[in-house]
């Protein structure tokens, strides 16, 4: 990927402000891609920028603000880059939450609401754009941890009056619709210009444990990957012209690897479409 130029292709990314996000953007921006930095924290968003600005001088960068737990907020900045003089041609799904204890203004539980819902419904309001491009990409930053589900409880989707505590399942869960996301949109987008790919990014010392307290959060950092080994994966799928045609599989360590087999089931695609379509149309 290091001689790989990208100044004709424009990659919206999600969680852009830190971590992986942060290091994939930078890395795009170094082979002189256009890039929007999407975050739900502008000032965040901005020192990023001023980064990249000071370290590429020449590239195109632009902010998008954006809380993928606040539905209202998605569907304004998919308005934004619906009307902006500008395509999109790859969308990276990166932003993600674990241990958290809250509900999101639409009263999901937060990692859901994180993690799935809003990724969905901001994919699926940018499908027109991408569907414009000749060769688009859509990318969804999942996990091993989505190996070890067997079975997913629907009522997770169910809006709720009081918060609870949204454990190491509940996250893996989460990176398992990831998956399944990524595999029926490509059935449903089967011989368009549009691209699915999921993968597994390493275990990486990113802010995705934010929620948890810092002696928990060190305790999972420990031994990890860095934000910038995590980015490579993410890239591989969002700009390695070797990846042109392939669409629906799921990659770790820059290789085609084995995702659960619940996430091979068409039914089951169907129903998460069905149920989260639902649950963002309300």
């Amino acid at each position: 990927m290091a001689d790989v130029k990208l100044e004709d292709r424009t990659f919206l990314v999600t969680g852009a402000n830190s971590g992986i996000g942060r290091a994939l953007v930078e890395s795009l921006a170094a082979r002189g891609a256009q890039v929007i930095l999407a975050g739900r924290s502008p000032e965040r968003i901005a020192r990023v920028l001023e980064g990249i600005r000071s370290r590429w001088p020449q590239a195109w960068t632009s902010s998008l603000h954006v809380d993928l737990a606040d539905l209202d907020s998605v569907r304004r900045a998919a308005g934004q880059i619906l009307t902006a003089d500008h395509g999109v041609d790859v969308l990276v799904n990166n932003a993600a939450v674990a241990g958290t204890i809250g509900l999101s203004r639409d009263r999901y539980d937060l990692t859901y609401a994180t993690n799935h819902l809003g990724p969905f419904l901001l994919t699926l309001l940018l499908l027109p754009r991408l569907q414009q491009s000749s060769s688009a990409r859509i990318v969804n930053v999942a996990s091993a941890a989505h190996l070890g589900v067997r079975r997913i409880d629907w009522s997770v989707f169910a809006r709720r009056a009081l918060p609870r505590i949204s454990g190491f399942q509940d996250y893996a869960t989460t990176k398992l619709m990831n998956v399944i996301h990524a595999k029926e949109l490509a059935r449903r987008l089967e011989g368009s210009s549009v691209t699915t790919y999921a993968l597994h990014p390493g275990r990486v010392a990113s802010n995705i444990y934010r929620a948890l307290p810092f002696p928990v959060q060190w305790f999972f950092k420990r031994g990890n990957l860095t934000c910038e080994q995590g980015a490579q994966t993410p890239l591989y799928c969002a700009a390695d012209p070797r990846l042109r045609g392939e669409t629906g599989r799921y990659y770790d360590r820059c290789l085609e690897a084995p995702s659960n087999p619940l996430a091979d089931d068409p039914a089951l695609g169907a129903e998460l479409w069905a149920r989260s379509e639902a649950a963002v149309t309300w």
